[in-house]
């Protein structure tokens, strides 16, 4: 039976571009032995998941996407969209190793195989906090050997975002992405952070101090908008890096919009420990 709640399962085209270029580069994805990516609750239309198979195919050409929903109509939706594209109707390969399937958290896959990647995008949000460890521990289990649960949000037309990764020993990372032309300030990520963090941006928490950090220099660092906002959003990034916080990535990720920090960085207090 397959476990969760079915949910608003909003989709649009390109939505999730952001979280798969950042997959793209994954060490797990890049050296498995044999790549098996689950995009779970891919909502309304399966096009995300083709579109997360035809953007990871370009660094593992062998791989394989499993889209799995909850509602059995989706999922009937998204096998005629299948069904399109391998009669060549459609832009995506014809022979692309995309299949879709019932499933919920439990991650339901053939002969208990694991997964190499799970991408749970704008699932949790719906969901109380409360059920948050839950989920997670229940997609952890899924994954193989050094295997990634991306779990995030974004709003609906891709251009603010932010997931967590997680392992299956827990969570590693808090990374943000944003389209830097036109950002008013990066604190904008604030509505669209993960359902772990969303209701932590609040005096004391990490997250909180975060989104502060980050209007802060990008405010300071406005008069470099005239040479663009790549190179204002690299200075807001350093700023962070002198302020002591543990920005990960290299400078060619935070050209993207990206931002990455520590898990215990930002994790609520009450479960930092």
């Amino acid at each position: 039976m397959a476990v969760g709640s079915i949910t608003r399962g909003t989709t649009n085209t390109n939505r999730l571009r952001r979280v798969d270029r950042w997959i793209q580069a994954l060490p797990a994805l890049r050296h498995a032995p044999d790549p098996l990516v689950v995009d779970l609750g891919y909502g309304a239309s399966g096009v995300t998941t083709l579109e997360l198979h035809e953007r990871l195919s370009r660094v593992r050409p062998e791989l394989e996407v499993v889209g799995l929903e909850i509602a059995p109509e989706r999922v009937r939706v998204a096998e005629s969209q299948l069904e399109t594209v391998r009669a060549g109707g459609s832009r995506f390969s014809p022979d692309a190793r995309v299949r879709f399937a019932l499933g919920g958290f439990e991650v339901p896959l053939p002969g208990g195989r694991g997964a190499t990647v799970i991408r749970a995008f704008n699932v949790l949000r719906q969901y109380d906090e409360s059920q948050v460890a839950q989920a997670w521990a229940l997609m952890q289990a899924r994954l193989e050997p050094g295997g990634v649960l991306v779990e995030g949000t974004c709003d609906e037309i891709g251009r603010v975002c932010s997931w967590v990764d997680v392992a299956a020993d827990g969570p590693r990372s808090l990374t943000i992405s944003l389209r830097l032309a036109g950002l008013e300030k990066p604190s904008i990520v604030a509505e669209r952070l993960p359902k772990a963090l969303i209701h932590h941006n609040v005096d004391g928490e990490g997250v909180h101090a975060l989104m502060l950090a980050l209007d802060r220099h990008w405010q300071y660092n406005a008069a470099l908008a005239s040479y663009g906002p790549v190179q204002r959003w690299i200075a807001t990034v350093e700023g962070l890096l002198v302020d002591g916080w543990n920005v990960g990535g290299r400078r060619s990720r935070w050209r993207l919009g990206e931002v990455s920090v520590p898990w215990q960085d930002v994790a609520p207090r009450a479960s930092s420990g």
